[in-house]
């Protein structure tokens, strides 16, 4: 089926290409239909097409080292998925799979370099959206990374623990010592000097009854707290992991496009020699 060049429009990635060029990808591509859980392409099978979501749901899926099945992607109307494994001509790396009935452009590599042979030009246009998507992505990268953890700990606080922690912060500051030495030399002095008047003659048992319930009561307060910042230590822990796995994904993904991209600059470079050479015989025939 024919493609509509004002669909193109709608792609990030061909959203600098004039009219002509437009057109002249329009031609080339085709407009498949994919029912509701129909595969569009999976992990290992060789990536002979890419393609662009126009209408319905697709999820774009992986597999992690513990064989389970991992989300990538959910491409939203105009999205581009399987383009970079049909560039560079490898198998796919994940699965796509149309969870509705779903319409998309098919593209294949042979459409681009149609594209680059009558429109030489049409590269560098491409070239440019891929690099905003690459700073795009840098620049995700760095807000995952710049994440505090304390932040995160904090929000996910529940009101037991912000008062734990008050307490276990309290009872091991030296506010809590001075405050609480002289409140003791203040109550002993007191009940000695009153003697027989004392509310709490010597050995003052009331005294001992008051630090055996606050020590009750403080130590599985300091407990909690403890449990706290154990759990604040693995949050960490994990946050740090995450952000580590998430960088170490980028990095090679973004290895592989560049490395993509410094072929199809070269390819670009060709054809434009070739066509730089062909100008010229042209002239002095």
């Amino acid at each position: 089926m024919p493609c509509n060049p004002e669909e193109l429009r709608h792609v990030p990635l061909f959203e600098l290409l004039d009219e002509e060029e437009l057109a002249v990808l329009a031609s080339q591509v085709d407009i498949k239909q994919f029912a509701a859980r129909q595969r569009i392409f999976k992990i290992g099978e060789p990536s002979k097409h890419a393609y662009v979501l126009l209408s319905g749901h697709v999820r774009v899926t992986t597999v992690d080292e513990d064989q389970q099945e991992v989300l990538l992607d959910e491409p939203s109307h105009g999205d581009v998925f399987g383009f970079a494994s049909m560039m560079d001509q490898t198998a796919h790396h994940a699965s796509a799979m149309s969870m509705t009935q779903s319409e998309c452009l098919e593209i294949d590599r042979n459409d681009i370099a149609i594209l680059l042979q009558r429109k030489p030009m049409a590269g560098l246009d491409m070239l440019t959206m891929l690099g905003r998507q690459f700073h795009a992505s840098q620049r995700l990268i760095q807000l995952r990374a710049q994440r505090n953890p304390n932040e995160v700990i904090e929000n996910e606080a529940t009101f037991g623990e912000r008062i734990a922690d008050a307490v276990a912060g309290f009872g091991g500051s030296w506010k809590f010592i001075i405050s609480f030495g002289v409140t003791l030399i203040a109550y002993t002095m007191l009940n000695v000097i009153f003697k027989r008047l004392a509310w709490d003659p010597y050995p003052f048992i009331l005294l001992n009854l008051f630090l055996s319930m606050l020590a009750a009561l403080q130590a599985p307060v300091i407990m909690m707290s403890q449990n706290r910042q154990d759990a604040k230590d693995r949050l960490r822990s994990e946050l740090d992991f995450e952000v580590n796995r998430r960088a170490e994904s980028e990095i090679q993904e973004l290895s592989r496009k560049l490395s993509l991209l410094t072929e199809q600059v070269s390819d670009v470079e060709d054809m434009l020699r070739d066509a730089a050479k062909q100008t010229a015989r042209s002239a002095g025939d």
